[in-house]
């Protein structure tokens, strides 16, 4: 099993990357797994190659398969005028359209300010959902006023573990065994007609209307 970091982080040293080091460290705490990291500032003539020429270098075109090969993503950038980086989002350009589907993906970003804090979910959940990846509910914004605070180390935690959940091998339930509502919960897809909230063992998701589910939540 592998896992890749993907960093955007420009200094060195970054906190962008200690950011994804940590969530990494924090993921392998709950699964066995091989890590490589991939430090996009080392990559930036590539990328800009790539895109006047059409064709990746050796690197860039290592560091993109690994990605499309890797079992979980863990992808942290920078923000800059209140969004990812360029790079960061010239790299996941270049990325195959097919490569990220269903692939766990966890997000991170740091920021001087917690103004930015909502930078994972108006920016970076939407562009890894376009791509159809798998992305974890809880995602990591780290302001410079957080490093050393407990608020973070429990994020991150909390963020590596759900990685973890998602990149391990699914184990086969066996009869009678409870349905993973927990999981459920966090991957379900929304529609207009209705929302996935049970698991059937044997056959995976039910789609249960919202008027049904409403119905069930009505006292007597």
């Amino acid at each position: 099993m592998r896992i890749v970091v993907v960093s955007a982080g420009l200094s060195s040293p970054s906190s962008t990357r200690l950011l994804a080091d940590r969530l990494a460290a924090a993921t392998l705490e709950h699964v066995d797994a091989e890590t490589e990291v991939v430090e996009l500032r080392e990559l930036a003539t590539e990328i800009a190659q790539h895109f006047v020429t059409g064709f990746p270098p050796a690197r860039l075109a290592a560091a993109l398969d690994a990605v499309a090969a890797a079992d979980g993503l863990i992808a942290v950038t920078p923000v800059f005028a209140g969004s990812y980086s360029g790079l960061f989002k010239s790299f996941f350009d270049l990325i195959d359209k097919d490569s990220l589907t269903g692939k766990p993906v966890l997000l991170g970003a740091t920021g001087g300010t917690a103004r930015h804090s909502l930078v994972t979910e108006h920016a970076l959940r939407p562009l890894f959902t376009y791509l159809r990846a798998l992305v974890l509910p809880t995602a990591v914004y780290a302001a410079s006023e957080d490093w050393g605070e407990e608020g973070l180390a429990q994020r991150i935690a909390r963020a590596g573990a759900e990685l973890a959940r998602f990149t391990a091998p699914a184990a086969v339930p066996g009869p009678g065994a409870a349905p993973d509502v927990d999981t459920a919960a966090a991957i379900a897809p929304r529609s207009l007609t209705g929302a996935i909230t049970s698991v059937d063992p044997g056959d995976g998701f039910v789609t249960v209307p919202f008027e049904q589910r409403l119905a069930a939540l009505r006292v007597p």
